[in-house]
């Protein structure tokens, strides 16, 4: 079913092939009961907890396909065992000019320069209101495009206030290659005053609310290791929870010679698998087992899921294998990788 569904889709141009199937998940989202879904998975209090979260089910949706946070309840149905929603910035945005996603079939990848095209905190917090928490949810945030960056640490702040309630966790993007100066944050001393603040009123928000949120950091998979080190050694320092490893890339593995390989933007999909396992390899070496990792970039398949973990993921995510692939990747992967989880 799903290829035929996939085969009208790319008769779109990427963008608003995406769009449309995101009303379409919304629209199911919204009418469907909210019966347990089928899952290969254990119940949640059977599975090991991560980042203090008991995940049903070792498999997410990664930032970027629900933007807007309008469609997380289908979700659940399709077998994700976590969400995350956004990128949301603190006011609306429309991102960069269009034409900014671009399909590379041959190798199941995307490049795409969206650049937080925004609905802002307000509606963004409307949109959750009219949707059900049945699905653990993890809200990404970012900086407006037009915030300075010795100034964007108050966008972060404003994100983090407003999303802290209905998020399980806090997903901090400082790796988009699509906002212009947001990758300067995964420099030390940047790096080190944003997490000292974040933390700073994450802590603030726990003793107000008598819940502690785990917070996550999502980094690029374009560092070399001095910079991995680094990273590690500020996730200590400041008890971050958590990273996602990785964004999107700004090389061109794999597609050096595909005449799409000159936009701008981050590729996604197949190309990246490599680097962003090489990503989990560097940070699980230096942090073992004392922050888990969320592993994403170029999940296709079984052998790809399963590569993620061997690298030190606890979790992983997908984005861009699920739109080649469709929802039966999830249970694809489910079906031996729910077994893993349980362990």
């Amino acid at each position: 079913m799903y290829p035929l569904i996939r085969s009208l889709l790319f008769r779109l141009d990427p963008e608003t092939s995406h769009d449309l199937a995101l009303r379409l998940f919304a629209l199911a989202s919204r009418l469907s009961n909210t019966g347990k879904p089928p899952q290969a998975t254990a119940e949640p209090d059977q599975s090991p907890p991560v980042m203090g979260i008991r995940f049903p089910n070792p498999i997410g949706l990664a930032a970027g396909l629900d933007k807007q946070g309008t469609a997380r309840d289908i979700f659940r149905r399709l077998g994700f065992g976590f969400v995350e929603i956004g990128t949301v910035t603190p006011k609306p945005q429309p991102g960069n000019p269009k034409p900014r996603m671009f399909r590379l079939k041959e190798h199941q990848a995307l490049i795409n320069r969206m650049g937080f095209n925004s609905v802002g905190l307000e509606q963004f917090r409307k949109n959750l209101a009219a949707t059900s928490a049945n699905i653990i949810t993890g809200i990404n945030i970012g900086k407006n495009a037009a915030t300075p960056v010795n100034e964007a640490i108050n966008d972060y702040l404003a994100c983090l206030r407003e999303v802290y309630t209905p998020a399980d966790y806090i997903a901090i993007n400082i790796s988009s290659p699509n906002t212009e100066g947001l990758r300067q944050f995964q420099d030390r001393e940047l790096l080190d005053v944003l997490l000292a603040g974040l933390n700073q009123e994450r802590e603030r928000l726990s003793d107000k609310t008598g819940n502690r949120k785990p917070l996550v950091i999502k980094v690029a998979p374009d560092l070399n290791r001095l910079q991995v080190n680094a990273i590690a050694a500020l996730i200590r320092t400041h008890s971050i929870d958590g990273i996602i490893a990785t964004n999107t890339t700004v090389s061109r593995p794999g597609i050096e010679n595909h005449p799409l390989s000159i936009q701008t933007g981050g590729l996604s999909g197949v190309p990246l698998k490599q680097p962003s396992t090489q990503i989990i390899k560097l940070l699980h070496d230096n942090l073992q087992d004392e922050v888990p990792i969320i592993g994403v970039g170029g999940i296709h398949n079984l052998e790809s899921a399963l590569e993620k973990f061997e690298a030190g993921a606890r979790l992983i995510q997908l984005y861009t294998g699920l739109i080649y692939q469709g929802p039966t990747l999830v249970k694809q992967i489910l079906d031996v990788t729910g077994k893993i989880h349980q362990s």
